[in-house]
């Protein structure tokens, strides 16, 4: 039984031109075309579709892995839902000011709306002009 030599997948730059050159193949050809498949030891060629991905992914250069944080961390993930605490208050966590880089200070305005809360960041121009009419009032 002959040794089949190994066939190193393509990555990059080289991985996309092939991709676009092979564009009226399915995803399983392409990932094979690729070099993203294993042979069996009966001999079955197994396309190794995730890898394939993943290797797409990263010839995009997109990120889809976050950092855990500064001190490495992990914790839950933010879902961007909340709900009324027991003595009437809404907590907004740390999860979203930290995306937002807000920091300890920072003044919002909350408006009301019928079935919304909206606040609006309050910025230090607009911080001066309430201190300036408190002054001269």
């Amino acid at each position: 039984m002959a040794k089949q030599k190994k066939i190193e997948p393509l990555v990059g730059e080289e991985l996309l031109k092939k991709v676009k050159e092979l564009e009226s193949l399915s995803k399983e050809e392409k990932a094979k075309q690729c070099g993203y498949y294993t042979v069996t030891k009966n001999g079955i060629e197994r396309v190794n579709m995730m890898k394939f991905l993943n290797a797409l992914i990263d010839a995009e250069g997109i990120q889809l892995d976050t950092s855990g944080g500064a001190n490495g961390r992990g914790g839950r993930s933010a879902s961007y839902r909340i709900s009324v605490q027991s003595n009437g208050n809404l907590l907004i966590g740390s999860a979203y000011t930290k995306q937002m880089g807000l920091h300890p200070g920072d003044e919002f305005i909350i408006t009301l709306g019928k079935k919304h809360i909206r606040l609006r960041q309050v910025d230090s121009e607009e911080r001066e002009d309430d201190e300036t009419v408190e002054a001269t009032a």
